[in-house]
C-alpha cells in the first residue's frame, strides 16, 4: 500500500465567495466531486483522504460540514474517505504597523499591536483543497 498526497494547483481552489450562500452539504457535494473527478484523472486512484483549509470568515461550520461529507461520499468512490480540515487563522494587514497581524477574535478588527481599525484581511477566508491522499 503506497501514499501519496497529491497537491493541487491553483485551479482546483473551492473559492469561499462561490460558496457564500450555500449550504454545507451543498459544499461537501463538491468536495467530492472535485476529488472524484482528480482521482479519475489520475487513472482511478482511490482517495483515502481529502485536505481542506477553512477559515473562520468563510461562512461554513465545520462540524457541519465534516458530517455533511460522510453523506456526501456515502454510495460513492470516495465512500469510507476523510475529511481533514486544516484551521485557518485570521490575518490582517495593519496600515499604522505595515504589518500583517493575527487576529485574536472575529469580534474586533483591530491591529493586536497599535489598536488601530482594519479590515483588510489577508488569511481567514479560505475554503480550499489542497491535497488528497491517494493509494495507488
Amino acid at each position: 500500500m503506497t501514499l501519496d498526497f497529491l497537491f493541487f494547483s491553483s485551479s482546483f481552489i473551492i473559492h469561499h465567495s462561490s460558496f457564500l450562500r450555500m449550504h454545507e452539504l451543498s459544499i461537501a457535494l463538491s468536495i467530492v466531486e472535485l476529488a472524484q473527478e482528480e482521482a479519475e484523472r489520475r487513472g482511478g486512484v482511490r482517495v483515502d483522504a481529502v485536505h481542506l483549509r477553512l477559515g473562520p470568515l468563510a461562512g461554513v461550520v465545520k462540524e457541519a460540514l465534516l458530517g455533511s461529507y460522510e453523506m456526501a461520499s456515502a454510495g460513492t468512490t470516495m465512500a469510507g474517505s476523510r475529511l481533514i480540515i486544516e484551521d485557518v487563522p485570521i490575518v490582517v494587514y495593519c496600515p499604522q504597523c505595515q504589518a500583517q497581524r493575527l487576529l485574536s477574535s472575529v469580534q474586533r478588527f483591530c491591529c493586536p499591536e497599535c489598536d488601530t481599525p482594519t479590515g483588510e484581511v489577508v488569511h481567514g477566508k479560505e475554503l480550499e483543497v489542497f491535497a488528497l491522499e491517494i493509494e495507488e
